[in-house]
């Protein structure tokens, strides 16, 4: 019985060993560098906007080849870390769709160019998500 007792203490210290040097790996998107996720606000009083509107971005898509070939269709779901400029520093695809499609998504998006989020009117650096659908007519 004394064994078990020890066995439990050790384990509880060993757990809050771990929560107290941050030895948990957190969870992020892969490729994302905290430090750098950080540096963005999730929100800000006027989020960014493509120039041009979505229309605009939607219409720098070229739907891949293979994408059609083979019938994908669906979204695909990116984080995307706009600076204080209005310009797209990053692009992560948070939901994959395939088929060369994450692909044609993050270059529209790179190249676009996007009004500056504000708080209180001075621009910062915002990170915010949008949802690129695919679809054959």
């Amino acid at each position: 019985m004394k064994a078990k007792k020890t066995i439990t203490s050790l384990s509880i210290i060993f757990f809050l060993l771990i929560i107290e040097f941050n030895l948990i790996a957190k969870p992020h998107f892969p490729g994302t560098y905290l430090m750098q996720d950080e540096a963005y606000a999730a929100f800000a009083e006027v989020m960014p906007e493509p120039v041009g509107g979505i229309a605009g971005v939607f219409k720098k898509i070229v739907y891949p080849e293979i994408a059609k070939r083979t019938n994908i269709e669906g979204k695909v779901y990116l984080l995307i870390y706009v600076n204080e400029n209005g310009g797209v520093d990053d692009v992560k695809v948070i939901k994959s769709l395939g088929g060369g499609c994450d692909e044609a998504a993050v270059k529209a998006i790179k190249e676009s160019k996007f009004s500056a989020g504000k708080n209180k009117g001075v621009p910062l650096k915002v990170k915010l998500s949008m949802a690129v659908t695919f679809k054959l007519n």
